[in-house]
C-alpha cells in the first residue's frame, strides 16, 4: 500500500510556510499500519522540502506521520517580508507550526533545520518528543560552512541550463553518485529570463562584514551549548563520515552536552546525509525511533 501524500500550508511567524505530509497507508475499511505519531522534517539552507521526499515515505511505511517544510524565503513558502532570516525567526517557525500539528513531534532537521530544532528544543522543553540533528552541533567547523555559503553564492548569478547546475551540485557533492537526468532540480530551480536560479530569496545570504559575523558566532555558539545542555528528550546526532561541518572533535562535545544522545557516522556520506547515503541514514532513523522513542512510551 502507498502512503497517502497531500500538500499542506502552515502559518509562521508572519509567513506561509509550504509543506508536504506523508500519512501511513490505509487498506480496505481503513485498516492499515498503526499511526506511531508526527515526524516534523526541516532542511538545511539552500534546500527545500523536496529533499525528505524519500525520507517522508519510508516513516509513512513505518507508521508514522511525516511533513517536511519549506523553511522561510525556500521553496515554495514565502520570502521573508523584512528580509529576517535569523535563528529567532525560524524558531518562531517552528514553534508555530508544531502548535498547528497538536501533538508533540519528533524532530528530524539537517543542518540549519537541524540548529533550529536544537536551540528551539532546548530554549523550550515541551515543543517535541524527540531530537534528531543530521550533521549539526553546536561546534561547527568555519571551513564547512564556507563552504557551504561558497556553494550557494557561485549560483547567485544562475546558470544557462539543468545541466549546468547538475555540474555544480556534483562539484560540490563529489562523493554522491550523479543523477543522469537533471529534470529533479526543477523543484529547486526556477527559469528567469533564459536561466535557472535557485529557488530561494537572496536576502538569506545578506550578512555584516567580517567583525559582526564572527561575533554573532560566538554569540550562536554559547546559546547552541547552553540549549543542547538543556534537552532531556531522546536526542540522535546523525554524522556524515566526511562531514566538513561537524568534526568528531564537535561531536564528542554534543556527547558531553547531552549524555544519553545518540551518535551514529554515515560512512562515505559528507554534509549532505540524508542525500548521500538515504538506505544508512532511514535505517539509522527508524532504530532510533523504534528504540529510543516508541518503546520509551509503551
Amino acid at each position: 500500500m502507498d502512503p497517502v501524500v497531500t500538500r499542506c500550508e502552515f502559518h509562521g511567524d508572519g509567513v506561509t510556510l509550504a509543506a508536504d505530509r506523508w500519512d501511513p497507508p490505509q487498506g480496505a475499511g481503513g485498516a492499515g499500519v498503526d499511526r506511531k505519531g508526527v515526524v516534523l522534517l526541516l532542511h538545511g539552507g539552500g534546500q527545500t522540502r523536496h529533499s525528505w521526499r524519500n525520507t517522508g515515505r519510508s516513516l509513512a511505511a513505518d507508521g508514522w506521520s511525516a511533513v517536511a517544510v519549506d523553511a522561510r524565503g525556500h521553496g515554495d513558502s514565502q520570502w521573508a517580508p523584512d528580509g529576517d532570516y535569523g535563528i529567532d525567526a525560524l524558531v518562531a517557525d517552528l514553534t508555530s507550526i508544531v502548535g498547528a500539528l497538536g501533538e508533540k513531534p519528533v524532530l528530524v532537521g539537517a543542518s540549519m533545520g537541524g540548529m533550529t530544532s536544537l536551540i528551539g528544543q532546548g530554549e523550550n522543553p515541551a515543543l517535541a518528543r524527540a531530537l534528531v540533528l543530521v550533521d549539526i552541533a553546536p561546534r561547527v567547523e568555519t571551513a564547512g560552512t564556507a563552504e557551504i555559503m561558497a556553494f550557494m553564492r557561485s549560483g547567485l548569478e544562475g546558470f544557462a541550463s539543468l545541466d549546468d547546475a547538475a555540474a555544480a551540485v556534483a562539484a560540490y557533492t563529489p562523493n554522491r553518485v550523479r543523477t543522469p537526468n537533471p529534470d529533479g532540480l526543477r523543484k529547486n530551480l526556477r527559469l528567469r529570463e533564459g536561466r535557472w536560479y535557485w529557488h530561494w530569496d537572496p536576502a538569506f545570504l545578506r550578512q555584516g562584514d567580517e567583525p559582526t559575523r564572527q561575533a554573532d558566532s560566538i554569540v550562536h555558539y554559547e546559546r547552541a551549548r547552553r540549549a543542547a545542555a538543556a534537552i532531556t528528550v531522546p536526542t540522535m546526532l546523525v554524522r556524515g563520515a566526511q562531514s566538513h561541518v561537524v568534526s568528531e572533535a564537535g561531536a564528542q562535545e554534543l556527547r558531553e552536552l547531552i549524555p544519553t544522545a545518540t551518535v551514529i557516522d554515515v560512512p562515505g556520506a559528507g554534509h549532505m546525509v540524508a542525500g548521500d547515503d538515504n538506505d544508512v541514514f532511514s535505517g539509522g532513523l527508524k532504530g532510533f525511533l523504534d528504540d529510543d522513542v516508541v518503546a520509551v512510551r509503551r
